[in-house]
């Protein structure tokens, strides 16, 4: 299953039914499971732990350095989760004495070049879009989608089952089920089509809207708005999730959009 024009170091850990083509470069502190395919000139370098049934394409490269002028050459990883697929040219770096690791999770889509900096944290499901950029220490929850040519500041977290619009430069936090887009990003509805593939009920989906329609809506500022939204809108999942979120974002969250004004 090892192409013998592949150049892999003989410590490399290696499940028995790994494939590697032609040209690829797997270093020493490597772990690749079982049923894995790594294309053609993809790099693999020290720090990766790669799970089972995992796709690297041709010219990627995963557990590059830090491109952080604190990094001093700690020992850290990249943890990459089952079933994803890392598509052209991705860029996945290690992390930091920050945070001692980056990870993406299971069954994710990360399209061609991607970049992907030290100490971000994708979880399971996401898709990342051709030319995404995530800066350091960002957070994608599960099922997000950020759409192609995004840039995502450092720090940032993106909620779960948010869409962001394609070509969006996001500097805040992006709350849970949400949509954003526009220019500069703002808060564009709910995700209700995501939400019902992934059968959500719409009795949920109004609940949703509901949270956020007070958040964004009422002309409360968010403090206010979270204190309404606890106090008057029966406890459930989803309401408790957006209200935690927001009331741990360290950046702020999002503008609101509402006839073309923050509210």
């Amino acid at each position: 299953m090892i192409d013998k024009l592949a150049n892999i170091h003989p410590g490399a850990k290696l499940a028995d039914d790994v494939k590697i083509e032609a040209f690829a470069t797997i270093y020493e502190d490597v772990e690749i499971g079982a049923g894995s395919w790594i294309g053609p000139n993809a790099v693999i370098m020290n720090g990766a732990r790669i799970g089972k049934n995992v796709k690297v394409f041709p010219g990627a490269v995963i557990s590059g350095d830090p491109q952080d002028m604190k990094f001093e050459g700690e020992i850290t990883t990249v943890e990459i989760g089952d079933n994803t697929t890392i598509r052209e040219y991705v860029t996945i770096n290690k992390g930091t004495k920050a945070h001692d690791r980056t990870v993406v999770g299971k069954d994710c889509l990360i399209m061609s070049y991607v970049h992907i900096a030290h100490d971000c944290v994708v979880k399971d499901r996401v898709i990342l879009g051709s030319y995404a950029g995530l800066a350091g220490e960002v957070e994608v929850d599960n099922w997000a989608i950020v759409s192609p040519g995004s840039l995502i500041h450092q720090f940032v977290r993106i909620g779960a089952h948010v869409m962001i619009q394609g070509g969006s430069r996001v500097p805040k936090d992006v709350p849970p089920f949400s949509m954003a887009g526009r220019e500069p990003i703002s808060f564009t509805g709910i995700n209700s089509i995501g939400l019902r593939r992934r059968g959500f009920s719409n009795e949920t989906i109004y609940a949703i809207q509901e949270v956020y329609r007070i958040i964004y809506q009422r002309g409360l500022n968010i403090s206010d708005a979270l204190e309404f939204v606890i106090a008057n809108l029966p406890a459930s999942r989803e309401r408790d999730e957006i209200t935690l979120f927001i009331k741990g974002s360290k950046r702020g969250i999002i503008r609101g959009y509402f006839d073309g004004k923050e509210v």
